[in-house]
């Protein structure tokens, strides 16, 4: 199961986090801040899964944006990783070459898509034309 999604810049700036377990927010905090130093701290030739506390983190780096997922560990962490690449593919469907300012200006738009690809910690679609169908409908009701 996926505990938290996060995706950060490599100044250690959250830009997108997204929590399917109850966390304090002052833990989500120092959480953050610990899983985002052990993941900037590594090397591109380190493999990209650490083991971390009572989970696992799987992570992506796309230029100057990491993708951290921590989960349990019964996931497997081979889809996760792939389930990290699907999400990055669909946001440059939608974007257009997506950029961190995509994100920021747009998280709305992240969220969705995010939350039509995992729901309750569990991937539920990979499917990206399933995933931004309901984003197409809402482009359209805000251009009518």
């Amino acid at each position: 199961m996926i505990k938290f999604f996060l995706m950060v810049n490599k100044q250690g700036q959250t830009r997108l986090s997204k929590y399917y377990e109850h966390l304090e927010i002052n833990k989500r905090t120092m959480l953050e801040a610990e899983v985002i130093k052990s993941c900037l701290s590594r090397s591109k030739d380190q493999c990209s899964f650490i083991e971390y506390k009572d989970f696992k983190l799987v992570y992506r780096q796309y230029a100057a944006l990491f993708v951290v997922v921590g989960i349990n560990e019964t996931e497997n962490e081979m889809a996760v990783y792939e389930l990290i690449h699907n999400f990055v593919e669909v946001l440059d469907k939608y974007f257009s070459r997506v950029s961190e300012l995509d994100i920021m200006f747009n998280l709305d738009r992240v969220h969705i898509i995010l939350d039509e690809m995992v729901l309750n910690g569990c991937i539920v679609e990979t499917n990206r034309n399933r995933i931004l169908a309901p984003l197409f409908v809402l482009d359209k009701v805000a251009e009518s």
